[in-house]
């Protein structure tokens, strides 16, 4: 079966929701949801939920399991750099890991000026401002272009449907949401881990232009990466081979990432203002390609379909049954 056929038959299998009763302690996300069990550990079931502009846009199938075993193999080759949460993986969909005290700021590393959302830097760009998270841009750059270094530009860490605000390393300090060691620490992990990112990247033929991290801490303080790393959810991906031709034509990237679907969503309203449409069913498609593309990329592995006729969460409830 090809892959087009075998991802056709997945289409009305999307996991919009994780909800699973025996499991304790549920908090449910934009994207995971999460359970935190009594001996310290969280089970975190990546669903297909799509989430840009702070709200929940779309389900793409079979995303959760591309964006779980993406993740995974970020995990592993970059556990050098840096502690992650990593215990187990249960199930395709599902990472358990140690709970932490997650840090109030997310850390988004830049190589590329470029975005859609409010704190992307290219949309502020636009509207004039030339200092932007207390980084100063020269006038006449150009929408994707290469900046001259690698910048980080934090922002609060939103829960509950919150927005997330720019911050610079000055307010992180000031507001004491992190003390100074701790921001150099985590700046300087960031940076490694993106640069790590970027090589293995273009050893695959992709740019990685930008990427959002999460960390925490654990009980004695030490700093941990979360969530997901270098995903098409927390990262944007392009394709270098067309990547300079395109830009010198002045037309968009090819990208390998949600953004897909946030530019198809931002053409045709204000998202953080008006009623999004929804989304058609061939759009829909083809961001489940982009997911699975990505992962068989970057892993050089194929993306392994699960069978079509067991219900994903069925599958998931079997597999977590020893945690009831």
């Amino acid at each position: 079966m090809t892959e087009t056929a075998a991802l056709a038959r997945h289409l009305d299998q999307v996991l919009a929701d994780a909800t699973i009763r025996e499991l304790p302690n549920h908090y449910r996300g934009k994207v995971r949801d999460n359970y935190d069990l009594a001996d310290g550990r969280r089970i975190i079931i990546a669903t297909d939920r799509l989430s840009a502009f702070d709200r929940i846009i779309a389900a793409i199938p079979l995303k959760g399991q591309a964006l779980t075993q993406t993740a995974r193999f970020w995990f592993d080759a970059t556990r050098d750099i840096c502690p992650n949460h990593v215990l187990e993986y249960p199930d395709p969909n599902v990472l358990v890991g140690r709970r932490l005290e997650i840090m109030p700021v997310e850390i988004v590393v830049r190589d590329y000026l470029t975005g859609t959302t409010a704190t992307s830097i290219w949309p502020m760009y636009q509207r004039g401002q030339r200092q932007i998270y207390g980084i100063n841009f020269p006038d006449g750059l150009r929408q994707n272009q290469r900046l001259p270094a690698t910048i980080i530009t934090p922002t609060t860490k939103a829960f509950d449907g919150a927005h997330d605000e720019p911050l610079t390393g000055e307010d992180i300090i000031a507001r004491r949401l992190l003390s100074e060691a701790q921001w150099e620490d985590v700046s300087r992990k960031a940076l490694a881990l993106f640069a790590r990112g970027r090589e293995i990247a273009a050893g695959h033929g992709l740019i990685l232009v930008d990427t959002k991290y999460e960390f925490g801490f654990d009980a004695a303080g030490t700093i941990v990466l979360a969530d997901e790393i270098h995903t098409p959810d927390s990262s944007r991906f392009w394709l270098s081979e067309s990547y300079e031709q395109r830009f010198a034509g002045g037309e968009p990237p090819e990208t390998l990432d949600k953004d897909f679907v946030r530019r198809w969503v931002a053409a045709r309203c204000d998202p953080y203002r008006e009623e999004i449409p929804p989304v058609p069913r061939a759009i829909i498609a083809e961001a489940a390609r982009l997911y699975i593309e990505v992962f068989e990329i970057i892993t050089g592995e194929r993306f392994l379909f699960p069978d079509p006729e067991v219900p994903v969460l069925e599958r998931i409830r079997a597999n977590l049954s020893r945690y009831f």
